[in-house]
């Protein structure tokens, strides 16, 4: 029986999400998840991928780093994608995952930890919260003094981490292990949907889905586009980001996961706040 067969007869409660119209703007190479947890809730899901992730534009920097990884002290990880093309590359050169247990490993998230953990490798530090300012909180400057630090991230990316590392006496190595560009989606179709009300909520994952997105709609006003459309941000560095643009944030979950953030999509249209007009 396929899927939707299946929810078919299932409750309101059992699928919260009924008749909404949720976009997405992961890229489409990550999006499955998401796109079939709010199905599973009844919603339907528009993919509408405004960044993709793809490799570097040469693996010189990196494939260098790794020859010399056991050099480091520890290996900072800020996302899923770093974990995945690190590892993938890791393996190119015939370097054994291994070597990790050897060096301290934090990630930034929970489902950062959990891609470093099917690799074999059990991070030390792993913040509650998905922020480079919270790995700083679970470390100190008297522990990082003179320590080599290698973190494998995109090309642009928030630099604190990086900065205040330096400023506590260690060396960091920030080295590009893929980068995020814009994914191509014509914006036409999105605008004309959103111009006449057709969309509940639109959803963002990364400060880059954020930016690439108002880029999209460049000479429009993205607040009247986003008028009658609720936004939900993953988390607050991605709030930040949609805010400095210009675009209202009405969602943003306690856990800044997938999962967190569909439950507080559920929420949020559980809540009076979230009835239609």
């Amino acid at each position: 029986m396929a899927r939707d067969e299946a929810n078919a007869g299932l409750s309101e409660e059992k699928r919260p999400l009924s008749g909404r119209r949720i976009v997405i703007t992961r890229a489409r190479s990550q999006a499955n998840g998401f796109v079939r947890a709010l199905e599973d809730l009844g919603a339907e899901a528009i993919e509408f991928p405004t960044i993709e992730i793809v490799p570097p534009k040469n693996y010189d920097s990196l494939d260098r780093t790794l020859q010399k990884i056991e050099e480091y002290d520890w290996v900072i990880f800020t996302s899923v994608n770093g974990v995945s093309y690190f590892s993938a590359r890791l393996a190119h050169l015939k370097r054994d995952i291994g070597i990790l247990s050897k060096i301290r490993v934090a990630a930034i998230g929970p489902e950062t930890a959990r891609a470093v953990e099917s690799l074999g490798v059990a991070p030390q530090v792993v913040p509650e919260e998905y922020r480079a300012e919270a790995i700083l909180e679970k470390l100190s400057p008297e522990e990082m003094r003179g320590l080599k630090v290698l973190v494998p991230r995109a090309a642009q990316a928030r630099d604190i981490l990086a900065q205040t590392l330096r400023q506590w006496g260690a060396e960091v190595d920030v080295v590009e292990a893929y980068r995020t560009v814009a994914a191509g989606s014509d914006p036409k179709w999105m605008r004309a949907l959103l111009l006449r009300r057709e969309a509940d909520m639109v959803t963002f994952t990364s400060s880059s889905t954020v930016s690439h997105f108002v880029a999209l709609f460049a000479g429009a006003n993205v607040k009247e586009l986003l008028a009658s459309a609720a936004v939900a941000c993953i988390g607050p560095i991605t709030q930040s980001t949609a805010e400095e643009m210009g675009v209202r944030v009405d969602v943003v979950p306690k856990e800044y996961t997938i999962p967190g953030l569909t439950g507080a999509i559920v929420e949020y249209f559980r809540s009076k706040k979230g009835i239609r007009d």
